[in-house]
């Protein structure tokens, strides 16, 4: 009859005892790692505990420690404020549109550039869709301010072609969403088209010859 040898695990002092020898077989690579992990320390672990700011009675002459604990009278205020829930209908609307034309715009103009035989202007129409990703929305905010105004770009182009001007446009409510909306997906829909391009151009040109012989279209 085998008996099976009993399986001891080791302890906290041998597991110890086992890290520090695999730390001193490979410290040159944990040294390496060490500006990283204390950047992510200062800026992305101690901030966390300026959250409990959110259940305290805080102004701007207070520390964070020496605020008054009042739990979650904050939020109990926000909600009861009427303009709440229009915040947050206006904010899942918002994202709605930019979640559902982010998806589907940076594909269909991957395959439209795709298609273009002639280089030099496909490298001209992404050098165009992809710029405003790299402006930041200070930039891109003026000039959503100046096109958008009374007297803005827009504006002036409806006049020269005949059209009644409709004025500022920043100040309709109702064109908010499309404004605040489409100025996101102008600024980063070029970015992700180039993602689609690079994935596409390393597809095995055998398979659209494959796929042409079988009688596939377009």
């Amino acid at each position: 009859m085998e008996t099976r040898e009993k399986v001891v695990k080791p302890g906290i002092g041998e597991k110890t005892k086992r890290w520090f020898r695999g730390f001193g077989k490979q410290w040159q690579l944990q040294t390496m790692i060490l500006p990283g992990v204390i950047f992510m320390i200062i800026f992305n672990f101690i901030p966390i505990y300026g959250l409990s700011l959110a259940f305290k009675q805080y102004s701007v002459t207070d520390t964070i420690g020496g605020a008054q604990w009042i739990g979650l009278d904050n939020f109990k205020a926000i909600m009861a404020d009427k303009y709440f829930w229009e915040s947050v209908w206006n904010t899942v609307g918002i994202s709605a549109i930019k979640l559902t034309v982010e998806f589907f715009l940076p594909i269909i103009l991957a395959v439209m550039i795709y298609e273009i035989p002639w280089a030099p202007f496909k490298k001209i129409v992404q050098t165009f869709t992809y710029l405003p990703h790299f402006l930041s929305w200070i930039i891109l905010g003026g000039m959503l301010i100046n096109w958008l105004s009374t007297n803005g770009l827009i504006n002036e182009v409806l006049k020269f072609i005949g059209i009644n001007a409709h004025g500022n446009y920043l100040l309709d409510a109702g064109k908010y969403w499309n404004i605040a909306a489409w100025s996101d997906v102008w600024k980063e829909a070029g970015w992700g088209t180039i993602l689609y391009l690079a994935t596409m151009a390393g597809i095995d040109p055998t398979y659209y010859e494959a796929a042409e012989m079988d009688g596939a279209s377009k």
